[in-house]
């Protein structure tokens, strides 16, 4: 469940999309910024597992042996991760060599799409073959995850490269998927009736929530409310730290009722203007809260992620398959009580962007970056021209 919240944080995820929107800010510098966080977090995620294994064996008990399969086929598997490295190495030199302008992200989107191609074309020769170069283990890995990433450059590669806008990414990556269903023989007109609908009643849903958002700004704008909650802000003790602590803390226990989209399209629109005028980067600022409203699909009443665990654990007593012991049921005080250890892990994640804004500043490293500020003070001096004199020249 708490991997699962990982997506709302690590690219390509909706969250930071809509964060983006708000704050008036690139996606694809949204993204950048937020790719260390959310590694991060998934190495904390991995770092408190693996010690509860240590501390606690029988709450992560190792496979029985009857049910560990993998044998040899992991040395074949780390071969071709290797050849795969020494792809992306040698591609990033050669496009390097013939486009020595391109900044290091696109050098990487494209090295990498070179490699996983190469992986990808090796397992299938592999297998069509019979070659035996690859384990039945590597082959299968390759050949399962090969499609899913292509599907994912689809989305955040296009928008990294600035092939693509989020919306048109959205779309490459819808037909990317309906094209994996064509071609793995799964899709149907029972499936594709519950994705459309699905699909609408989502839209539905972030449409009212739209509305209701924009019904309330006018109103709390309409009284001036947005600058007084700006003169509130500003003049909290403690300057960027007392604001960005207070607000985190606000967010965090809104989390405890709001989705994130309520979050979203209320809150954050409050908050920005304070954020900007204090100094604040709002890249970084949206990783923050991005980080802080995961908590929101963990914690009860409403941590969606909770009820979708809720929804496959089971819920009376079962024989396991493989040691054919009976097993006791998952009750729902267990789930809840589970989740807080990764919930104080996230607060922590909060803390340390909070404390090492370097993390996500690399997003400014390479590429050319425009101040805002700057762009408005040359637009003023375009002045309009008057009657039938010549315009004046642009001052860049």
């Amino acid at each position: 469940a708490a991997s699962g919240t990982l997506a709302q944080i690590i690219p390509p995820s909706l969250v930071l999309i809509i964060m983006a929107d708000q704050l008036g800010r690139s996606v694809g510098d949204m993204y950048k910024g937020a790719m260390i966080p959310g590694l991060v977090l998934s190495a904390i995620y991995a770092g408190y597992v693996f010690l509860i294994t240590i501390v606690k064996p029988d709450a992560a008990p190792a496979l029985p042996k009857e049910a560990r399969t993998l044998g040899s086929g992991v040395a074949s598997l780390l071969l071709v991760i290797v050849a795969a490295a020494g792809v992306f190495y040698a591609a990033s030199l050669w496009i390097k060599s013939i486009h020595p302008d391109m900044d290091a992200d696109n050098n990487a989107v494209w090295s990498a799409s070179i490699a996983i191609l190469f992986s990808y074309v090796l397992a299938l020769v592999n297998q069509k073959l019979k070659l035996g170069m690859l384990s039945h283990l590597a082959s299968q890995v390759v050949i399962v995850l090969v499609p899913p990433l292509a599907l994912i450059f689809l989305v955040l590669g296009t928008i990294f490269v600035g092939i693509a806008t989020p919306t048109e990414g959205g779309a490459m990556g819808a037909l990317g998927a309906l094209i994996l269903a064509i071609s793995k023989r799964k899709l149907n007109l029972t499936l594709l009736k519950q994705a459309m609908d699905t699909t609408a009643k989502l839209s539905s849903f972030v449409v009212f929530i739209l509305l209701g958002a924009r019904v309330f700004s006018l109103t709390f704008y309409g009284v001036n409310g947005h600058t007084w909650v700006e003169h509130m802000l500003t003049s909290l003790p403690g300057g960027q730290v007392g604001f960005l602590l207070v607000v985190n803390l606000f967010v965090f226990v809104l989390a405890f009722f709001l989705d994130f989209f309520e979050l979203a399209f209320i809150i954050i629109p409050l908050l920005g203007p304070a954020a900007e005028k204090l100094g604040i980067d709002l890249i970084w600022f949206g990783i923050i809260l991005g980080v802080n409203m995961q908590t929101s699909f963990m914690h009860p009443p409403f941590g969606f992620a909770l009820f979708y665990l809720r929804s496959v654990a089971p819920k009376s007593e079962y024989i396991d398959r493989v040691t054919n012991k009976l097993m006791a049921p998952i009750t729902t005080g267990q789930i809840y009580m589970g989740a807080i250890p990764f919930v104080v892990i996230q607060v922590i994640m909060v803390g340390l962007v909070i404390l090492i804004p370097s993390m996500v500043m690399v997003y400014k490293s390479g590429g050319v970056h425009l101040d805002q500020k700057q762009m408005e003070q040359q637009l003023k001096e375009i002045a309009p021209p008057a009657g039938d004199d010549a315009p004046p020249p642009l001052k860049f």
